[in-house]
């Protein structure tokens, strides 16, 4: 299966190209759309909750293996820009730049903004991504979309056997409960391969639980691979008793402080000591106030755009992650509210 994120500012046409590509289905901040024909599935996620959210868009992006990125003919926005800086943060790998709207441009206008968006996203994550042209309108090139979609979902889906092996991990996006079953959980299995029987802990938690069945595109199976949509239902754990990210696994960290190795974007503004930030990891979000901000071996007051820091965070919200994780902060009264990237130390 292939699971990709539509993403970019109101007005670049993201919505209506994400309902081109499957039946809507789970609506949130985040809306579902599935599509499934012969043995190609896949599933499309539109972050509906940004820009007002920054957490949908986070979200939505560790929901899934690719990006695109919705760019209409009139060019970058401020919003579009803040895509870029938190795909560029997240070191996002795999990606598709979609010129939106290609009916109501011309083919010398495309190439020239192709040619532009390329000199911007020169050095970033985005630099190597494929681009595309299409009209949800007049259908140009969405055949091509998904053929290329496809492609590069493929060679996503041989990158995720090489995680089969690790310990298990499942980010959970929605749990309820269901009459005759109990607690029913949606995710994706981030790493590692899953079991039915599996004993887990939900994180941050710490909740034992038996893995009871598995479902994926609402078929029954016995196992689930590295990269795979997942329902579960689970034993010896209530609905109430977990939430959007959680961390299925056997053993997570759980903290409210930390000490973070951070990189600041070079177009982040400075942040200074005592200040609120909010950091994402996975589907969990929480909000920690700076206590020290170190560079070098010299204690400073402010942290500046294009600098690498130890900060320390202090925090009073439970966060359950992996030393491996990649932890993404923000600074929500700022316009252009991605600042940072950094590795718990």
């Amino acid at each position: 299966m292939t699971k990709i994120t539509i993403i970019g500012s109101e007005k670049s046409g993201k919505t209506t190209l994400a309902g081109k590509l499957g039946k809507k289905s789970n609506v949130t901040d985040i809306t579902m759309y599935d599509y499934a024909k012969n043995d190609r599935i896949l599933t499309t996620i539109d972050a509906t909750g940004y820009p007002a959210s920054v957490k949908a868009l986070v979200t939505a992006l560790n929901l899934s293996d690719i990006a695109l990125l919705c760019i209409p003919p009139t060019g970058l926005d401020p919003l579009s820009a803040e895509c870029i800086i938190a795909l560029d943060l997240m070191n996002y790998k795999h990606g598709i730049v979609v010129l939106t709207k290609s009916d109501t441009s011309y083919a010398i206008a495309q190439e020239e903004l192709q040619a532009k968006l390329k000199k911007i996203t020169a050095g970033t994550a985005l630099e190597n991504w494929d681009y595309i042209s299409v009209s949800t309108s007049s259908f140009e090139g969405m055949e091509e979309l998904k053929e290329l979609i496809f492609t590069v979902g493929d060679r996503v889906a041989e990158e995720l056997k090489e995680l089969d092996s690790l310990r298990p991990r499942i980010y959970i996006d929605q749990s309820f409960n269901v009459t005759g079953i109990g607690c029913v959980v949606l995710g994706v299995t981030t790493q590692g391969t899953i079991n039915a029987k599996d004993k887990m802990i939900a994180y941050p938690t710490k909740k034992e639980l038996e893995i009871r069945s598995i479902q994926m595109h609402d078929v029954d199976v016995k196992s689930a691979p590295a990269g795979s949509r997942v329902g579960l239902a689970l034993k010896g754990i209530q609905s109430k008793d977990i939430d959007r990210g959680f961390v299925v696994s056997q053993e997570e960290t759980v903290a409210t402080d930390f000490t973070m190795k951070c990189t600041l974007s070079p177009l982040a503004k400075e942040f200074n000591l005592g200040d609120m930030l909010h950091l994402y990891v996975g589907l969990q979000s929480a909000p920690v106030k700076v206590m020290e901000i170190t560079e070098g071996e010299n204690k400073v007051e402010k942290a500046s755009p294009g600098k690498e820091y130890i900060l320390k965070l202090s925090g009073s919200k439970e966060v359950a992650y992996s030393k491996e994780d990649r932890f993404i902060f923000a600074n929500l009264d700022e316009k252009q509210r991605f600042i940072a990237f950094g590795y718990e130390q």
